[in-house]
């Protein structure tokens, strides 16, 4: 194998008859060794060194699933995407899957295994923004952001107070511990960021879920990161919604920038999906303009929250019926 290629591959999703898993391919990509280390220097080297990268544009990768072979051609960037068809039943839960990055004869240069996680039909799938609703970023600022990412690493960003609870508590809602309800995190931060984010929410101890991000970007571009996309978001977020037709979905964002109007469109399309829309109110200034917003969403049937602290929107939660009081939730200490 070449040892300068190299494939990455991000969570996948679906279910048996809609699999979907994302990846990039490429030519050169910084060999990075995270040591979760308090000195600056340190997550400086280990930020940048995730935009020191190489796409491999148009180059034909191959997936392997079960006995099933695939096989695609990455797009100019080196992103690509295999979507297809089990042709059987498949067990809920998290299923393997092998990429192969070929040369022009056929030689494999490079290969990377992934997942698919495949959900239980439970009744609600959770989608969450990540910037300003679950970590503080500080996204309408550039420089506030780049300090966040550059003097932090992913066990020392800040999660904002009770939301582990919140998702911890949603991620059981009307089902039971063995059967988790789904959460999609989509943001519009870049791949680069991925293995970033993963390890924040692990250490955070936040629900595992299904990260959907933005283009991948090189160091050139470092400055520009998580300043574009939000288009991108609005048709990730519906792809979601297609892919789980038997849902009803719950909507977390904040008001910095886009989410209140991109929810706003969704839930205008898909009225019978949606059961709820809470909005973190980051930015004082927008509340006036965001509970506008809301209150239109309201009007078609749509459950909405407009809160500062986690703790309100738990209480709104338990209002709603969308969660129950913690002595009644079975197997909680585990995921808690």
């Amino acid at each position: 194998m070449n040892n300068s290629v190299s494939i990455k591959l991000y969570h996948g999703y679906g279910h048996s008859h809609n699999l979907v898993i994302y990846g990039n391919a490429f030519k050169f990509r910084a060999k990075i060794t995270q040591n979760y280390s308090n000195n600056l220097l340190v997550n400086v080297v280990y930020l940048l060194k995730l935009f020191i990268l190489k796409p491999y544009p148009f180059l034909k990768v191959r997936l392997q699933f079960q006995d099933q072979i695939l096989t695609q051609v990455a797009e100019y960037d080196g992103f690509f995407k295999f979507e297809w068809d089990a042709g059987k039943e498949l067990t809920t839960g998290w299923h393997e899957v092998k990429v192969e990055a070929l040369d022009v004869d056929e030689t494999v240069l490079a290969d990377c295994t992934g997942t698919v996680y495949i959900p239980h039909s439970t009744q609600y799938a959770f989608v969450s923004d990540v910037d300003d609703t679950i970590m503080v970023s500080h996204s309408a600022t550039v420089l506030k952001r780049l300090r966040e990412l550059f003097i932090k690493n992913p066990r020392t960003r800040k999660t904002f107070p009770g939301t582990q609870l919140h998702y911890s508590l949603l991620a059981l809602s009307h089902t039971t511990v063995d059967k988790p309800n789904p959460f999609f995190y989509v943001s519009s931060s870049e791949w680069n960021l991925y293995d970033y984010l993963v390890e924040t929410f692990r250490f955070n101890n936040l629900p595992e879920g299904v990260f959907l991000l933005n283009q991948i970007k090189m160091w050139t571009n470092l400055i520009r990161t998580g300043k574009t996309g939000h288009e991108g978001k609005l048709l990730r977020v519906m792809r979601i919604i297609s892919a789980f037709p038997h849902q009803r979905f719950v909507f977390f964002g904040d008001n910095s920038q886009q989410d209140p109007n991109i929810y706003a469109t969704i839930a205008a399309k898909y009225p019978e999906k949606v059961e709820a829309v809470y909005i973190r109110n980051i930015v004082p200034a927008n509340a006036e303009k965001t509970k506008e917003t809301l209150n239109t969403i309201r009007t078609l049937g749509i459950k909405t929250c407009l809160f500062r602290n986690s703790s309100e929107a738990i209480t709104h939660s338990r209002t709603i019926g969308l969660i129950a009081p913690l002595e009644e939730i079975e197997g909680l200490e585990n995921v808690i």
